[in-house]
């Protein structure tokens, strides 16, 4: 298989990637023939999968946008992923162009492609680690360098949590993480659930199909991932399927089971 100028020759190729999964759900580019093949065997399993993806991403946008209407101007997107349209900055800078934004991926394809996109705009940076490390995010002179802590800042972590297992501890990752934020800062989750879908056979399909990347799934219940949102308090109407946090059109909520995914957005008081 000939290797895109894109893709830093560090990179297996031909073993899939999460992000760049993701990526194919989306209709991106930036994928490769090992990736498409395991995310085509995820559609079969989940057909609802491409539309499991546009959900979050419309949540994402959604909750950006309440945001930054809300005054926050700092976001820190850990599991940024392989830009496309309606990324962070884009939906932040559009209400105010002084807003700063540091996206944060492992996956070197992610970060190479998002540097590439915000080469000359000097209020974003982009940063190679994993959420697991969050005190060398927190030390990292690119997120020191644009986001002052002193003031509110809206830490996203969406559509991550469900590749990090419980024995890895994500309750003390975001502990790191809310212990560095000042009051008024917000925590935006995400994550794929099975709530009221259990016995359909399609969570042991979609594990199997992940064991094939780097990163295995999963899969927590509504009040898993409501209990992540430790010491934030929740903004209305808490953890739902995510068609149904603030949608435009009351339509946009119908049938939000399928979308998978269960997400909300926290407060930090003081």
């Amino acid at each position: 298989m000939q290797r895109p100028d894109w893709a830093p020759e560090t990179i297996d190729i031909e073993r899939p990637s999460v992000a760049r999964m993701y990526d194919y759900y989306l209709g991106g580019s930036h994928n490769f023939a090992a990736d498409r093949a395991a995310a085509r065997a995820m559609v079969e399993a989940v057909p609802e999968a491409p539309l499991m993806a546009q959900a979050n991403r419309a949540f994402l946008r959604r909750a950006v946008q309440f945001l930054a209407e809300s005054g926050v101007r700092q976001f820190l997107d850990i599991g940024s992923g392989i830009p496309t349209v309606g990324n962070v900055h884009e939906i932040a800078q559009r209400i105010d162009p002084e807003s700063r934004v540091v996206y944060v991926d492992v996956d070197p394809v992610a970060v190479a492609h998002s540097r590439e996109i915000l080469a000359g705009n000097d209020r974003t940076a982009v940063v190679q680690e994993d959420l697991r490390r969050p005190e060398a995010i927190l030390r990292h002179p690119d997120v020191l360098r644009l986001l002052d802590f002193a003031q509110p800042v809206a830490v996203m972590i969406v559509a991550v949590l469900h590749f990090i297992p419980d024995a890895d501890r994500p309750e003390d990752c975001l502990r790191t993480l809310r212990k560095a934020l000042a009051p008024g800062s917000h925590l935006v989750m995400s994550q794929a659930s099975d709530d009221g879908r259990a016995g359909t056979g399609e969570r042991a399909e979609a594990e199997r199909v992940y064991r094939r990347t780097d990163n295995q799934l999963f899969i927590r219940s509504r009040a898993e991932l409501t209990a992540l949102f430790d010491g934030f308090e929740l903004v209305d109407p808490g953890v739902v399927w995510v068609p149904q946090w603030r949608p435009d059109t009351p339509e946009q909520a119908e049938n939000a089971e399928q979308a998978v995914f269960m997400g909300g957005v926290g407060r930090l008081g003081g």
